[in-house]
């Protein structure tokens, strides 16, 4: 495994070394793993989130807008019981 040296400022040395105590990890290097680990899950999240936005947003505009009032909306979503 690739060995880094990185510093940290005396709030988040003191925060790792708390996460440690704690015995919620063993080391720094496990902690520091599992961060990275959780943001680049994140960022896996924000991505498919922002393709789904992007596909409705394509989607309307080869749609268009609905002609549909309000109560005819709100029929739909009862029909489909979505509410």
């Amino acid at each position: 495994m690739p060995r880094q040296s990185i510093s940290f400022t005396k709030p988040n040395d003191d925060w790792l070394k708390q996460q440690i105590k704690s015995e919620e990890y063993t080391s720094k290097s496990e902690l520091i793993n599992s961060l990275i680990r959780k943001a680049r899950e994140h960022e896996k999240e924000i991505e498919f989130i922002r393709a789904k936005l992007i596909r409705s947003e394509e989607s309307v505009l080869q749609q268009g807008f609905t002609n549909k009032n309000p109560d005819e909306i709100l029929k739909g979503f009862k029909a489909k019981k979505i509410i």
